[in-house]
């Protein structure tokens, strides 16, 4: 779609107006944002807007409209869909013994440790690929603590999840017992090992690059809505 309006507001009940008509999401619910700093964000990549819209290039509008048309409608299913990470966590797998091991229990040991007093839970952690099954306690902990959140949380704790691989750094990062860029290091740890052992991939940096794009996206959803 090409761009029809020229003036863009955040009106009083936090909507999004384009020359003063309201903003809807793709199913047509008003695109309306309970958080000042946000709402000005998102109405800043309306203004942004060239030519043509390119949703690419407004994911603080998608996150947006995620919240609202796919979470809100029902929090708890949504919750649980992320939730489902928990039972495959990326720091629950470990390289054999050696120099990756240690680096990978010297990064991820300390967010383990966190989870485990945080929800007072325990974690089978295995060497290898193979899978490993998490105490039911721990998965109905880890499933409670998602669904408390909100949509406006949930959003965007859920590409942080997928991306990294790993629910137990989106909780931390959400609870910010760690910060972004550690969660995101912590996430890499495998990829930067062998970029150090057989040099760096340009396709896989590329990837990386697109994927850390969106991942600072979500940070950013998230640090706005706390603002």
């Amino acid at each position: 779609m090409k761009r029809f309006w020229q003036d863009v507001a955040v009106t009083a009940d936090g909507g999004i107006a384009l020359d003063g008509r309201p903003v809807r999401t793709p199913g047509r619910l008003p695109l309306v944002v309970p958080f000042p700093a946000l709402g000005e964000a998102i109405a800043d990549e309306w203004r942004a807007v060239e030519e043509t819209i390119d949703p690419r290039a407004m994911p603080l509008t998608g996150l947006a409209n995620a919240a609202i048309e796919r979470i809100a409608p029902d929090a708890a299913t949504f919750a649980g869909g992320i939730a489902v990470y928990g039972g495959s966590d990326l720091l629950c797998y470990r390289a054999e013994p050696g120099p990756l091991a240690d680096r990978q229990a010297a990064i991820w040991d300390p967010v383990l440790d966190w989870a485990r007093e945080r929800f007072g839970v325990d974690f089978s952690v295995t060497d290898g690929v193979m899978p490993v099954e998490q105490p039911p306690r721990t998965l109905a902990r880890l499933r409670e603590a998602v669904v408390a959140l909100s949509p406006w949380q949930l959003a965007p704790l859920s590409p942080i999840v997928s991306l990294t691989g790993s629910l137990l750094l989106g909780l931390a990062v959400v609870e910010r017992a760690i910060d972004a860029d550690t969660a995101w290091a912590a996430a890499h740890v495998d990829e930067d090992w062998q970029a150090e052992q057989w040099g760096e991939d340009a396709l896989a940096a590329e990837t990386r690059a697109a994927r850390a794009s969106d991942y600072r996206a979500a940070i950013r959803f998230l640090d706005l809505i706390r603002a």
